[in-house]
């Protein structure tokens, strides 16, 4: 039986994971063994080791939340998904191979479950990319508004590609995976990975021509 351990305290979102009770997604970890390398630390979780999987939270909530963000374009809706992938992944650690990367594991539980979100019919709110940078003070607030606008219009056509077009434009535009790791996520073939890309990049300078 996993040990019963009390999280630091921190700011934002707790996992719902019984047992153990583990830290939210971006608290830091005190005295963690930050020079353990995910591997050794995914090895020490299998073994009942509560902190080892709670430091492998810490490390890659921020990365997947925004994941989640991008492909929902809703904080509520992602950091559900994150918790949900975490608890899956908790539940399905002996079946971890650890010769492979842990954070590829982990995109690929969180992208499953935001794809299988995304094929249910509901309207998606329209935040899923980060906000533009802040004008600098030289800026004039037509120029400001036009970025905007811009921002809007590029959001708007990414939530209305197909959810496997999303994850591919995504996973590789705004998380920088290249394409073997998509097709690892993604468990397709680098081939497929790299037609759906070429689909997204087309719809999406379709819909940004007026905006050149």
């Amino acid at each position: 039986m996993r040990n019963q351990t009390n999280p630091s305290p921190a700011p934002s979102i707790d996992l719902p994971i019984r047992p153990p009770p583990v830290p939210r997604l971006d608290g830091a970890a005190e005295g963690a063994p930050s020079d353990l390398d995910d591997s050794v630390l995914a090895v020490r979780a299998c073994e009942d080791d509560d902190e080892a999987f709670a430091i492998l939270v810490r490390r890659h909530s921020s990365h997947l939340l925004a994941l989640a963000q991008h492909l929902l374009g809703n904080r509520a809706d992602a950091e559900d998904a994150v918790q949900e992938a975490f608890l899956s992944a908790w539940r399905q650690l002996p079946e971890f191979r650890h010769g492979a990367s842990f954070g590829t594991w982990m995109y690929r539980i969180v992208t499953n479950r935001c794809l299988n979100v995304l094929r249910r019919p509901r309207p998606v709110p329209l935040d899923a990319v980060a906000e533009p940078p802040a004008a600098d003070s030289g800026s004039s607030p037509p120029r400001v508004a036009e970025t905007d606008a811009a921002t809007a219009a590029l959001i708007e056509a990414l939530m209305e590609l197909r959810p496997e077009l999303r994850a591919c434009w995504v996973l590789r535009e705004l998380h920088g995976l290249h394409y073997d790791e998509i097709a690892r996520v993604l468990g397709a073939s680098e081939q497929t990975v790299r037609g759906r890309l070429s689909r997204a990049r087309c719809a999406l300078m379709e819909a940004m021509r007026p905006w050149r």
